[in-house]
């Protein structure tokens, strides 16, 4: 059982490693409370320390975390980073918010061809999903 529930995705980031630097540009998978998921092109081990990226949120958010756990899948690796703090998890707890807010905005625009702002797309994102966002 997750501790915490996932959130899908689709927001560009990028992840660094605190030592090595820039690793990739690369897609959110999911995020919650506790961590991300994200795949890249190359292993990276586990106790790893990350800093992630998100220019669509504004400031930029950037986080820290650890690599838990790195897997090959394919022609690429899925990694998941655990946020450390308290205060980090609850910043991506709001980033995770406006994550979906942009997801829900292209589903609105490629499912009914509506063009949402930011106000109008958080509106009805709120009143559709925010009280099932609350229970995680």
């Amino acid at each position: 059982m997750r501790k915490y529930l996932r959130h899908p995705s689709d927001i560009p980031i990028s992840v660094a490693s605190v030592d090595a630097g820039p690793c990739c540009s690369t897609n959110l998978q999911n995020l919650s409370m506790g961590g991300i998921c994200c795949e890249v092109d190359k292993f990276i081990a586990s106790g790893t320390e990350i800093v992630v990226n998100i220019p669509l949120v504004k400031p930029c958010y950037e986080g820290h975390g650890v690599v838990v756990w790195c897997r090959r899948e394919d022609d690429h690796f899925e990694l998941g980073i655990r946020f450390d703090e308290a205060q980090e998890a609850f910043k991506s707890r709001m980033v995770s918010q406006v994550c979906q807010i942009e997801h829900y905005k292209k589903q609105v625009r490629e499912n009914e061809g509506r063009e949402l702002d930011g106000e109008q797309a958080a509106k009805e994102w709120i009143c559709k999903y925010a009280a099932d966002f609350a229970d995680d």
